[in-house]
């Protein structure tokens, strides 16, 4: 069937806006319902773009190019929650619901969607920077730093329409329009569906420290027993460290590689008092204590994950080398410490209280110590996070580009002694939870229900994605309090 011609329905969209004119007859209306697919097909090059994969829809009807992945709309409630929430949320709302389910490669339908998204004028992915995981002293990829000076540009936080950020407001009318033109064609208008129960809705003030155990628990405190299907036996849940290629390596090599990689630059050892804050599932504070004999002080706001690592540490036989505290970091005291280590916990601290947060390093930590940061980032016109992120994983997340972090460590008068970009690294450890998760999917399913393991499979292949083509990235950085 062609494409409809131009539509003279009468539509009120979505702010008062009205397009076109008279109402069609039975015949037609019944005609033009008849190809959902190509009536979405049409309203993708009415405003501005092809279908980046093909769409088969609720009618059975398909358009766009051959071949998978197909996106499958399997009702019209997909096309309404697109329309009621352009962008990333509203397609990440159809998703977990299970009103829109890919076909095929879904990390190849993601990077299909984002590509056609992106702005035309970027010409490649956001972001750039150190393509491996080797140190760098005093040169940092995301942001200058030269001579102990850090050049600082504006900040995201981490909200907004994610891959969509690039889209000015003429480009987002243009799809409200031709969206609601094909949703009155279709005969779907109607009030906005209900968000799948897994969209995560707080109060409060960012970052108060109610919300901010409410986000930790909404996200961490899971059943153990889901994420041990999808990380390493140690429970890493962070960037795992990837020396090599071969078919015996995988991701339990690569979170123990990660891990002495850690100790090393820490220079643990027996007797080496080590401050784990933001602990997680315990590997690094199992790993410190069970193979570098070093005395661990480990912090968490999770209460899953402070119970189950103190249960790790008592049934090993540790539990009179490490302690676990589950509270606030900003309740931490003692020290001052020898080694400090926060692996992927900052993102949690927020733009406002960073420079506080690197303040209380500098006050844990003794004269000569040493600090490790493993941190997420995102490129310097890269938005970081997005809509997605902020409504169903971690809300108010803060990442910025590893040279301004850089610079807010230093302010804090630590001494950087070196930067180490691993976002090649991530791309290979989310993968391996992405193909741990789908292939226990019956189990993941029975643990924490379909659409929060649809949400989880969305999340992980979007993720990877994200470092893929360098929209984020993952930074160790190395520092000391000077003597």
């Amino acid at each position: 069937m062609t494409a409809p011609a131009k539509d003279r329905d009468n539509v009120v969209a979505e702010g008062g806006a009205r397009v076109g004119a008279a109402a069609p007859t039975a015949g037609t209306r019944a005609r033009r319902r008849a190809d959902a697919a190509t009536t979405i097909a049409w309203a993708a090059a009415r405003a501005g773009f092809d279908l980046p994969v093909r769409v088969r829809a609720w009618d059975g009807s398909e358009a766009g190019p051959a071949g998978p992945p197909t996106a499958v709309l399997r009702s019209p409630r997909a096309l309404r929650r697109a329309l009621w929430a352009p962008g990333e949320l509203g397609l990440a709302r159809a998703y977990v619901s299970g009103d829109l389910d890919v076909e095929g490669d879904l990390t190849e339908g993601l990077r299909r969607a984002f590509r056609a998204a992106r702005p035309a004028q970027s010409g490649r992915a956001w972001g750039g920077g150190a393509s491996d995981g080797r140190a760098t002293g005093g040169r940092v990829s995301r942001g200058r730093v030269s001579r102990g000076r850090v050049s600082r540009g504006r900040v995201s936080r981490g909200r907004g329409p994610g891959a969509w950020a690039g889209w000015g407001p003429g480009r987002w009318a243009d799809v409200v329009s031709a969206a609601a033109v094909a949703a009155s064609r279709l005969g779907v208008l109607g009030p906005p569906p209900a968000p799948p129960a897994c969209e995560i809705r707080l109060s409060g003030r960012v970052h108060s420290r109610a919300r901010d155990q409410a986000v930790i628990a909404g996200h961490y405190d899971l059943p153990v027993s889901f994420y041990r299907l999808i990380l390493d036996p140690a429970m890493a849940y962070s960037c795992g460290y990837w020396t090599g290629d071969g078919p015996g390596y995988g991701l339990a090599d690569a979170q123990r590689d990660k891990l002495d990689l850690v100790a090393d630059k820490l220079r643990l050892g027996p007797g080496v008092s080590l401050l784990d804050l933001g602990c997680g599932w315990g590997s690094l504070t199992v790993h410190a204590a069970q193979h570098r004999q070093a005395r661990v002080s480990s912090v968490t706001l999770s209460a899953e994950q402070g119970g189950y690592t103190r249960e790790r540490l008592r049934g090993l036989g540790l539990a009179d080398r490490a302690q676990v505290l589950i509270q606030d970091y900003r309740d931490t005291t003692g020290g001052p410490y020898d080694a400090i280590a926060s692996l992927e916990m900052g993102e949690h601290v927020g733009a406002d209280g960073y420079p506080a947060f690197c303040a209380a390093l500098h006050r844990l930590l003794r004269p000569g110590g040493r600090l490790l940061i493993q941190q997420m980032s995102r490129g310097r016109n890269a938005p970081g996070g997005g809509a997605f992120i902020e409504s169903y994983v971690t809300a108010d997340m803060h990442m910025r580009p590893v040279g301004e972090t850089v610079g807010l460590l230093e302010d804090a008068g630590l001494e950087v002694l070196s930067v180490q970009a691993l976002r090649p690294h991530y791309v290979r450890t989310i993968r391996a939870w992405l193909g741990n998760l789908e292939d226990n999917l019956p189990a993941v399913e029975a643990i924490i229900g379909r659409e929060r393991a649809r949400m989880w499979r969305l999340y992980l292949a979007g993720g990877a994605l994200a470092f893929e083509e360098g929209r984020m990235g993952v930074d160790q950085i190395l520092a000391a309090r000077p003597e």
